[in-house]
């Protein structure tokens, strides 16, 4: 039996998994952790948070018995993209992380476009425009503002990079995950030292890159004491979140592309070929696929949103959960589900964090608009489904305009295990949406590819044609899709009406 585990770092907790060469999920454990918000915009994390959360799971998942530590043939890491762990020469943690999701960087941003040479040349360069969430802005600013700190910094590496560092003693990433730093040259898929040397930033601060499925390292003595592990069990490559996501839902050929409604909302779609934009509206990258490339936008605060709603306003649901045993999302979507499409006229923005696609606004707030005595949770509730689902559509408009072929789309994440929610997508998106058999994502991918670069398959794609299969489809109706259509030409409006006044309200509340 080939064994080999996924190991998906992510903002909230961190899953570990393990597959036989089928496919088949014969042990799986999570660990959750919490997230600082130290100012409005910032995001942080402890990395030590996820190398314990890392050995909890490892060590869960071999506990469980379908398998020996002996017959893992090698191991994959996932992780969220972007974020920045500061290492001294010693390799210890200088700084809490700045996460994908921290929006104080956007001097820094401007800054890198201007040291580039415009927008259009920094494409050019790295693929994309520099965006708050984006990791080297993060080091300009901990350069600009912590520069004590900064001194001491001889490493950057990714989140999931970090726990492999822990792991094997190696510092590597790859190229998935390395694109969306913002410091890699995606179309040769290497390190743009033409970008560092316009930013003053030493190529040496950033480790070797390889493919998603080759070896990178392997389980040092110390990183299997810790976990249980076999000292020099390989570790592949790995993916960040969304590409490695996206091979877990076999996104692996042009025109299938998935809409994964987690933490954040991610529109991804495979291409052939890297292709250009000026304006860098959506984010580009290498696929987890070696020789391809991805399109992709990301909404914030999809079912981060929902998530927001819960923890705030569903504190009652969350405690009848809690007695009956069940998600406290479904009590909260019934409710919903007594409301019509369109909440009655109720709007919700669900830019609780900023945005990144379309707008690229770190500015941007949450709101509800078109309230009146009416409305009651239920309308708030369904406003806050069809706002997320509406900022995701966003992404899929721009994907269409820019010639990528839509054929099937996949939902997954939290808005996939809902059927209303999942109604709500067909209809916004104007597409039947499926299902997957498997709802583990970046953890199957990194499994996965770590099948395959421990020879147990030839090529990613041979692997999810052997792994993936769909499991449900939801058709969609046209009569919400001809309501969606109208909603949604008011949706789009809705931003540019409060543009300024999202930059004001945020000028108030910084005096």
């Amino acid at each position: 039996m080939s064994v080999t585990l996924g190991i998906d770092i992510g903002t909230s907790g961190t899953k570990t998994l393990a597959i036989d060469e089928r496919g088949t999920i014969l042990a799986s454990a999570s660990a959750e952790y919490p997230c600082n918000h130290p100012r409005p915009g910032w995001s942080e994390q402890d990395p030590e948070l996820w190398w314990d959360a890392t050995i909890k799971t490892v060590q869960a998942v071999l506990g469980q018995g379908r398998f020996k530590a002996a017959d893992v043939a090698g191991i994959g890491l996932s992780g969220q993209m972007h974020g920045s762990v500061f290492l001294d020469g010693a390799g210890k943690v200088i700084r809490p992380a700045l996460l994908w999701n921290d929006q104080r960087t956007a001097v820094e941003c401007a800054e890198i476009e201007e040291r580039a040479g415009g927008r259009e040349a920094l494409v050019r360069l790295v693929a994309n425009p520099a965006l708050t969430g984006f990791t080297a802005p993060k080091l300009l600013w901990v350069r600009k503002h912590e520069p004590m700190a900064w001194d001491q910094v001889r490493q950057v590496l990714l989140p999931k990079d970090y726990v492999r560092y822990r792991l094997t003693g190696t510092y590597a990433t790859e190229v998935s995950d390395a694109s969306g730093t913002l410091m890699l040259d995606v179309a040769h898929r290497r390190w743009s030292t033409e970008l560092l040397g316009k930013l003053d930033l030493d190529p040496a601060l950033l480790p070797p890159c390889y493919e998603s499925p080759e070896v990178s390292a392997n389980v040092s003595a110390l990183g299997a004491s810790a976990t249980g592990l076999i000292a020099g069990t390989p570790v592949v490559g790995g993916g960040g979140d969304q590409p490695a996501g996206a091979v877990g839902n076999g996104i692996v050929r042009a025109g299938v592309v998935s809409a994964t409604m987690g933490t954040s909302g991610v529109v991804f779609a495979h291409t052939a070929e890297l292709g250009f934009d000026p304006l860098g509206r959506l984010q580009r990258g290498c696929h987890a696929v070696p020789g391809a490339w991805h399109v992709m936008g990301v909404v914030l605060a999809a079912g981060g949103s929902f998530q927001w709603f819960r923890n705030e306003l569903g504190k009652a649901e969350v405690e009848q959960a809690k007695r009956q045993g069940i998600d406290p999302y479904f009590l909260l979507t019934d409710e919903a589900a007594t409301v019509g499409p369109g909440a009655e006229g109720l709007f919700f923005l669900p830019y609780l964090t900023g945005e990144r696609t379309p707008h690229f606004d770190p500015h941007a707030k949450g709101a509800w608009v078109g309230i009146t005595v009416r409305h009651s949770r239920g309308h708030l509730i369904r406003s806050v489904l069809e706002g997320a689902t509406y900022a995701m559509r966003d992404s899929l408009e721009l994907i269409r305009e820019m010639g990528v072929a839509i054929q099937q789309v996949r939902v997954s994440g939290g808005g996939a295990r809902n059927p209303l929610w999942r109604q709500i997508q067909a209809d916004v998106y104007g597409h039947d949406v499926h299902t997957l058999q498997s709802t583990e994502g970046p953890a199957l991918g990194v499994a996965i590819l770590a099948q395959v670069g421990t020879g147990g398959y030839s090529t990613v794609a041979e692997a999810c044609d052997a792994i993936i299969r769909l499991e449900e489809k939801t058709e969609l109706d046209p009569r919400g899709q001809a309501f969606y259509d109208r909603g949604y030409a008011i949706y789009r409006q809705l931003y540019q009406d409060l543009k300024e006044s999202f930059r004001k309200i945020g000028r108030l509340v910084e005096e």
